[in-house]
């Protein structure tokens, strides 16, 4: 099967995940600039500032790109007019089901990978004629499911055979190490989020940053599992409230009333003791602020590099 970097057009197996209130247009326009894929994230954004976006990007960029929509999202459907008639090459989907949207895409000459945790759902998505799915482990920073990355992407792997569908793997990908081992569970290529989060180009508050780089490898936890909306996040003075209000029993509605405004407030105003700090397990494994380019050749190289010393000693 095809590498996803031949799928794609891009230069490297890579696509940016679609963070919501980071992954805006000059964002995905960068990481598309370096090399992989970039998302522009609707999740944070109204119809008409994803217009905008798309915009703004294409006129930073000449290279593939893509939009992520959450099919939650109360615009899902104005969302999902817009990116058909600005012919968006390709679009990721999470939190819902795109069936109904995937003829009008397709009309449009989309490619559609939409986010999947669990194998059943990758199977749906097959059936409905999907480009591609992204098997997304709880590795991950944001909403996670329940399976970590090396039980889950094979077993989509395996699901995806009869369909001739590749698939990406998403969650604790940050290094050669991870690439390789990717590879080695059946995927094409890999999304990335929490390694790109710390690169020069990306738009969040350094103190967000820097939050991730002072992280070890126990410092995330997975807030909302009780209530049925996991997301995974660096452990500060909010999660702590959060966890002890979820075990005493606090509603859904009491709890994200209690988080309301935290991921903004995070990403622009750097708030590292209230704001929601979406990160992955891998924060413990990122200890400097590097170029997107950087990171992802230092990402292929590493691959190589590991590769080559299996290689060496027979394995």
């Amino acid at each position: 099967m095809k590498r996803l970097n031949e799928i794609l057009g891009t230069e490297f197996p890579f696509i940016q995940g679609g963070m919501a209130n980071i992954a805006t247009g000059e964002f995905a326009a960068a990481v598309s600039n370096a090399g992989a894929l970039g998302l522009i994230g609707a999740g944070g954004m109204n119809t008409e500032l994803l217009r905008e976006q798309i915009h703004r990007c294409r006129a930073l960029t000449d290279r593939p790109f893509g939009v992520n929509i959450m099919l939650m999202h109360p615009q899902a459907e104005e969302m999902a007019q817009l990116v058909a008639d600005e012919r968006v090459p390709v679009i990721t989907t999470g939190a819902g089901n795109p069936g109904k949207y995937i003829v009008l895409w397709k009309e449009a000459g989309a490619k559609i990978f939409p986010v999947v945790p669990a194998a059943s759902l990758a199977r749906r998505m097959a059936s409905l004629g999907v480009d591609g799915v992204i098997a997304e482990g709880t590795e991950s920073g944001g909403h996670v499911g329940e399976l970590t990355t090396m039980a889950l992407v094979p077993q989509i792997v395996d699901a995806m055979r009869e369909f001739n569908i590749p698939v990406i793997a998403a969650g604790g990908i940050a290094d050669g190490r991870q690439l390789l081992a990717a590879y080695a569970l059946g995927a094409c290529g890999v999304q990335l989020g929490t390694c790109l989060l710390v690169s020069e180009e990306c738009p969040i508050h350094p103190q967000y940053k820097q939050a991730i780089l002072k992280a070890k490898d126990s410092d995330t936890v997975v807030t909302g599992r009780i209530a049925g909306t996991p997301v995974r996040v660096l452990k500060n003075r909010m999660t702590r409230k959060y966890v002890s209000l979820e075990r005493a029993g606090a509603g859904k509605e009491e709890l994200e009333q209690y988080t309301l405004g935290s991921l903004r407030r995070a990403v622009f105003d750097g708030d590292i003791e209230t704001g929601s700090l979406m990160a992955g397990q891998v924060s413990g494994m990122l200890h400097e602020i590097r170029p997107l380019r950087t990171i992802f050749e230092a990402l292929e190289s590493g691959y190589r590099a590991e590769l080559a010393q299996l290689a060496a000693a027979g394995v």
